[in-house]
């Protein structure tokens, strides 16, 4: 007699190989529309879909053009992909990234990234908006993410749990160096020679699943787990990437300061949040269309 246990093991792993069969066709279907073969793909957070406007010979193709592309839901996210040259580099964007917030399962939010190893991206570059933890941040810094916490992998909610697909990696992939150290170290040199370095930040990201802002106790608890900004994005995106063998550079701009004090009258919005980006965006993306030409 088969037990449910049994059934719904194989039924797991039907779909995780259906799930490989589907990255695989979205990828041809990319490489048989566009002659461009990007090495870099770059994620654009909330309100900074700029990027990719500054690229040359541009492709773009809405996701809900793309075969089994999910669609982006948030305000401040075009949602499209687009191919083209930075700087000469033929680069990948996406302008609007996938939530788990937006009712998506992490295999879904996790799903370009994919693709974009099947397409032969070697470096991932993941930007998002933040808040700031860190007493010594500012609204406006620019923090160079040296590593993260990922609070919804803390309660199971992993991109990498279920039976391992080896043609993406292996199954239990280091994490101690999730974010390329001489990437932020050029980074840093870059942003110096911008003159950017005088709000240029590093530390720790912390992601919680959202949509609702933090408490306060909640950011006084990241607070003591040495957490310098909080966002709702980005970690299932490393950690696929990291265990498809790309390298990962990440950047997050502080677009508000958590509320830590009972007494405080501020509120978080994501108006606040847009419009902060939008004053800090040229600076960001220079720093991304330069540090991509030394890559």
């Amino acid at each position: 007699m088969t037990s449910s246990y049994t059934v719904a093991h194989t039924r797991r792993q039907i779909l995780e190989i259906i799930y490989y069969s589907d990255c695989s066709d979205t990828a041809d279907w990319l490489l048989a529309k566009t002659d461009i073969r990007p090495k870099v793909a770059i994620i654009c957070g909330s309100g900074l879909g700029g990027l990719a406007d500054l690229l040359d010979n541009k492709k773009v193709f809405p996701y809900n053009k793309i075969p089994r592309f999910p669609h982006s839901t948030v305000q401040g996210h075009k949602g499209q992909l687009v191919f083209g040259e930075l700087n000469g580099k033929q680069c990948v964007c996406m302008q609007g990234r996938f939530h788990f917030y937006e009712g998506y399962n992490i295999a879904t939010v996790t799903y370009p990234v994919r693709v974009f190893f099947l397409l032969g991206i070697e470096t991932l570059i993941v930007t998002n908006a933040a808040g700031g933890l860190s007493s010594k941040f500012k609204v406006g810094d620019i923090m160079l993410i040296k590593d993260h916490i990922n609070i919804p992998g803390f309660a199971g909610q992993n991109p990498l749990c279920g039976r391992n697909e080896e043609r993406f990696g292996v199954r239990f992939p280091c994490m101690s160096d999730a974010y390329d150290r001489d990437f932020v170290r050029m980074a840093r040199e870059t942003a110096q020679e911008l003159g950017c370095d005088s709000f240029l930040q590093e530390g720790v990201y912390c992601m919680l699943a959202g949509p609702s802002y933090e408490t306060i106790a909640e950011c006084r608890v990241l607070q003591k787990l040495r957490a310098d900004a909080v966002g709702m994005s980005t970690v299932p995106e490393v950690v696929v990437a990291r265990h498809c063998g790309m390298r990962v550079f990440g950047l997050s701009l502080i677009t508000n300061k958590v509320v830590s004090d009972y007494n405080s009258t501020e509120r978080v919005n994501h108006e606040e949040v847009l419009e902060t980006t939008r004053m800090r965006t040229k600076d960001l993306q220079n720093i991304v269309s330069n540090l991509v030409t030394k890559m």
